[in-house]
């Protein structure tokens, strides 16, 4: 098998292998009710993937999901109904905190392309300052949501599956759709492959850059307005970990780390192989610190598979 398709078809076969191994070391895996804990366990690692997937594509790393989730955490929470504040916003609230995580992404990218600093030092810098910003919104005082249209996000089920889940499954289409259809998707890919390239044709690199990072930030909103619903309360650690496992998660499914290849479909590939793995390590009795080790080994072996292709044209380890 050549690296290409190793690389288009690896993931998937790995994901099939592990639901085999997994149906067969546990009888409990193979339920219907488990298929729905898994889906529904991986609807926020989702939203969250995306908005790295893009950033990735770029050949740019998004290290700010955090604080940005954070942040959009405790917004949410004191826009909507809830026991601190007299707001009551319901939906508008929730656009709000989108259109919050957007404009911290929109910092990031101008940061990034503004000041020409690495993307992983600008957007680090950001996620202190959205952990900033929860720290001083939870003002000692964690806030419950009282607002039912939220909360039934993750207790009002059709089908056996909570909306949070259809609602992760509506944004992996659009922005399946954004990516193959538009030029910010395009160019997107496009920049990871050969920025010097598109320069010299006379795209605007800096702008489709930034547009990247800002539809990232507004997918972390997103994501923290759902695990706000899940929780019930604003937390200032809504988004503790994602990074790290987006990141894992589109590399697992095979979107570079150098950029240029992958996209939404390869990723949501990489979120069910480490959400399957998860659950599967959980049902046969698997030490939740060795699960991290697992997960560590995977993304080290994943990015060497998805770079070892590319070492030739690496002149620079970054």
């Amino acid at each position: 098998m050549t690296a290409d398709r190793l690389q288009t078809y690896g993931p998937t076969a790995a994901l099939l292998a592990l639901a085999a191994v997994f149906a067969v070391l546990s009888p409990q895996f193979r339920t219907l009710g488990n298929l729905q804990n898994l889906l529904d366990a991986g609807a926020v690692l989702a939203v969250v993937t995306i908005g790295a997937t893009y950033v990735l594509l770029l050949g740019c790393i998004d290290l700010s999901a955090a604080g940005v989730m954070g942040a959009c955490a405790l917004a949410v929470s004191l826009l909507v109904a809830n026991s601190r504040t007299a707001l009551d916003l319901g939906p508008l609230g929730v656009l709000l905190v989108v259109a919050l995580g957007a404009a911290f992404g929109c910092l990031s990218g101008a940061l990034s392309v503004g000041l020409k600093v690495p993307s992983f030092m600008t957007t680090l810098g950001v996620s202190a300052i959205g952990l900033g910003v929860a720290t001083v919104l939870f003002a000692g005082v964690q806030p419950a949501v009282s607002d039912p249209w939220l909360l039934q996000w993750a207790s009002g089920r059709w089908l056996g599956f909570t909306r949070v889940t259809y609602l992760a499954a509506a944004v992996v289409v659009l922005a399946w759709l954004v990516q193959r259809h538009t030029r910010l998707g395009r160019y997107a890919t496009a920049i990871g492959g050969g920025e010097d390239i598109l320069r010299l044709s006379g795209i605007q690199v800096g702008r489709y850059k930034v547009g990247a990072f800002t539809v990232a930030g507004a997918c972390y909103g997103l994501a923290a307005a759902m695990v706000t619903a899940q929780l019930g309360s604003g937390i200032v650690q809504a988004g503790a970990g994602l990074s790290f496992a987006a990141i894992t998660a589109a590399v697992v499914g095979g979107t570079q780390l150098a950029g240029g290849r992958g996209g939404i479909a390869h990723s949501m590939v990489g979120v069910l192989i480490l959400t399957v793995l998860a659950n599967g390590l959980v049902l046969i009795g698997v030490s939740p610190y060795v699960q991290r080790a697992v997960q560590g080994v995977i993304v080290v072996v994943a990015v060497g598979a998805t770079l070892w292709p590319l070492r030739h044209r690496l002149e620079v380890v970054k």
